[in-house]
C-alpha cells in the first residue's frame, strides 16, 4: 500500500509576520508621499513658469508702450522747434506745446475705436507723463570748467539758490569740491580712488553730498552732460537767483509774473526788467532750451512701470542722451 503524506492545513491571512506586513505598509506611505510631493512639484513649476511668462510679457508690452510715447515727446519737441523757427525769434516758453501734462488716462483710448479695439474692450492700462524743460533748472554742471576748476560766479549763484532752498549753508561749497575732484583732468585722476563721473543729481551721494541735501535741491537743480544757461522763460524766481548776479528774490519773482503775460522773446527783454546793479550774462542766462526730461509711467496689471529720459534737441534732431526704468507693484486697496 501506498503511504500517503497527512495534508498541511492552509496558511490563514493572518499568518505572516507582523513586522513584515508594516514594512510594507510604510514602504507604500513612503512612495505615496514621494509621488505626492512631486507632483506637487511639478504643478508648482509649471504655475510658476507661467507666471514668470505673464509678468515678462506685461514688462515687454509696458517697455514697447513707453518707448512709443517717448517717441511721440520726440516728435512733439521737434514739431515745436520747427514751429519756433517759423515765428521769428528762437524762444522756449511754458506756453508751447510740449509744456502740457498727459494726465493719467486708459490706454484704450488712444487707439483706434472700432468693433474689435474700443474703450470696453481694451486693456486695463492707464499711461501718464509730462515734458519739462532741464534747463528750468540750475545745472550742476555749471560749477566747474573743463579743467575741473570751481567757477566762482557758478559758486556764488549756488549758494544764493541753496539759501534760498533752505540748505545748509555749507552746501554750494560742498557739491562744488565733490564736482571738481570728479571733473579732474585725466592727469590729475591719478589717484585710483579717485570718484566716477556723477550723471544723475542722485549720484553725487556716491561723492559725500547729504541725501538730504540733495531733497532739498532736487526741485531746482540738475546735472546735464554739458554746460547750459537757465532758461528765462521756465525757472522758477529761485533758479534766476542762481542766474543772475545783483538780483534779489523779490525782483525774481517779478520776472516770473512779467513772463507770464508775455513770454522773453530775447535775452535783451530780460536785461530791461532787472534791478538796477543787476547784470545779465547771456552764458549763463537765455530764453531758448535744447534740453528736457520726459516722464512716462504706464500702470498695468497692478504693477507700474515708470521711466525717465533725457532728450537733447538741436538743429531739428531730437536725441535721447539717457533713460532709466523702475518697476513696483501698486499697493493692495
Amino acid at each position: 500500500m501506498r503511504h500517503r503524506e497527512p495534508k498541511r492545513p492552509p496558511l490563514s491571512r493572518g499568518s505572516g509576520r507582523p513586522g513584515q506586513r508594516g514594512a510594507a505598509l510604510l514602504l507604500a506611505m513612503i512612495i505615496l508621499a514621494l509621488v505626492t510631493t512631486l507632483a506637487a512639484g511639478m504643478v508648482w513649476q509649471q504655475a510658476r513658469a507661467v507666471q514668470v511668462e505673464a509678468a515678462e510679457r506685461a514688462r515687454a508690452q509696458a517697455a514697447w508702450v513707453l518707448t512709443g510715447a517717448l517717441d511721440w515727446a520726440r516728435l512733439i519737441l521737434r514739431e515745436d522747434l520747427r514751429a519756433a523757427q517759423r515765428r521769428g525769434p528762437l524762444y522756449t516758453s511754458l506756453g508751447d506745446s510740449w509744456a502740457t501734462p498727459l494726465e493719467e488716462a486708459r490706454l484704450s483710448s488712444f487707439l483706434a475705436a472700432d468693433q474689435d479695439n474700443n474703450v470696453d474692450s481694451g486693456p486695463e492700462a492707464f499711461i501718464s507723463g509730462a515734458i519739462v524743460d532741464a534747463q528750468s533748472r540750475y545745472n550742476l554742471r555749471n560749477l566747474v570748467d573743463g579743467t575741473g576748476r570751481i567757477v566762482p560766479a557758478q559758486l556764488a549763484g549756488l549758494q544764493r539758490l541753496a539759501q534760498a532752498a533752505g540748505a545748509p549753508g555749507s552746501a554750494a561749497d560742498e557739491i562744488a569740491q565733490a564736482l571738481a575732484r570728479a571733473f579732474a583732468p585725466a592727469g590729475a585722476r591719478a589717484d585710483p580712488q579717485a570718484p566716477l563721473k556723477p550723471e544723475r543729481v542722485a549720484d553725487l551721494r556716491w561723492l559725500g553730498v547729504d541725501g538730504a541735501t540733495l531733497a532739498q535741491l532736487r526741485p531746482f537743480v540738475t546735472l546735464l552732460p554739458a554746460v547750459t544757461p537757465v532758461n528765462a522763460n521756465t525757472a522758477p524766481a529761485e533758479v534766476l537767483l542762481a542766474a543772475v548776479d545783483g538780483l534779489d528774490l523779490g525782483s525774481a519773482q517779478r520776472l516770473v509774473q512779467a513772463r507770464r503775460r508775455n513770454p522773453y522773446t530775447t535775452p535783451a527783454a530780460v536785461q530791461a526788467l532787472l534791478p538796477q546793479g543787476a547784470t545779465l550774462d547771456p552764458t549763463r542766462l537765455g530764453v531758448f532750451s535744447a534740453w528736457f526730461e520726459v516722464s512716462g509711467r504706464l500702470r498695468l496689471d497692478g504693477r507700474v512701470l515708470e521711466q525717465r529720459s533725457l532728450l537733447q534737441r538741436d538743429l531739428g534732431r531730437v536725441t535721447v542722451r539717457r533713460t532709466e526704468r523702475r518697476s513696483f507693484a501698486t499697493p493692495a486697496r
